[in-house]
């Protein structure tokens, strides 16, 4: 069958346009059929109530050996803390009670990540219970995933770490020089059916972990009946760290 110039790039068009929607289909119909998907809901104001309190991030630290390196250049962090002028970038918290609050940061586990597409060995994935994944074993240290990343989330090994941690945990892996680590939501204590151990040492119970996919969940209810913000939902990646106000 001969077709014209014409039909050739209309039946071309359609084509594509079809491909896209089908793609797009996929995506929705992959989000919305999802039962599980873990979120992070942090109350601002309970966590202020203990400004220089660091128990979420000492029992993260200690947890999955992240390493304490003196040289800020050189930093590791799962969990830090910092201004809402930082944290919500963009936001106008000027006139707001939290304005001054700290705030407590950490992976967003995206409902579409960044990081996962520009990763070229897939040593970082999202799992079918919407945690973003990291396999530190192919990790070849190119950090495309922290350049993609909006949120400052991921951070490198420019050093040996080993040498950095106080008291290892020898049921959690360390980490070598050249790799990229971040928060995992704890996958190992979910799979166990405990919550993340940033949420067990919260002396004011301002971490609330669960599915946002069931309604009954207790994060859930807080998300329907607080008003609360993400940062920069303006990008589309959909956070699934959420911030009661």
């Amino acid at each position: 069958m001969n077709l014209s110039r014409k039909a050739f790039l209309r039946v071309s068009c359609f084509s594509l346009l079809g491909a896209a929607m089908r793609k797009t289909a996929a995506a929705f119909g992959s989000t919305f059929s999802r039962k599980v998907q873990w979120g992070m809901a942090v109350d601002i104001r309970k966590c202020a109530r203990r400004p220089e309190c660091t128990a979420c991030i000492d029992v993260c630290d200690q947890a999955h050996n992240v390493p304490r390196v003196p040289d800020k250049r050189h930093e590791v962090r799962w969990i830090w803390k910092d201004t809402p002028e930082h944290a919500f970038e963009g936001e106008d918290f000027r006139y707001s009670s939290i304005a001054k609050l700290p705030v407590m940061l950490m992976c967003n586990h995206c409902d579409d990540p960044p990081c996962v597409r520009v990763c070229p060995t897939q040593a970082t994935w999202k799992r079918e219970d919407g945690i973003v994944a990291m396999d530190w074993h192919r990790c070849i240290g190119c950090r495309y995933c922290m350049a993609a990343c909006p949120y400052e989330s991921r951070s490198f090994n420019w050093v040996d770490p080993r040498p950095y941690i106080k008291t290892a945990n020898p049921e959690f892996p360390t980490r070598t020089k050249g790799v990229v680590e971040k928060c995992t939501f704890c996958v190992e204590r979910i799979s166990q059916g405990r919550e993340p151990a940033c949420v067990e040492a919260c002396p004011e119970k301002a971490l609330i972990f669960g599915n946002v996919m069931d309604a009954n969940s207790e994060i859930r209810r807080m998300l329907s009946s607080r008003d609360h913000v993400t940062r920069k939902p303006e990008l589309g990646t959909g956070p699934n760290v959420f911030y009661l106000l």
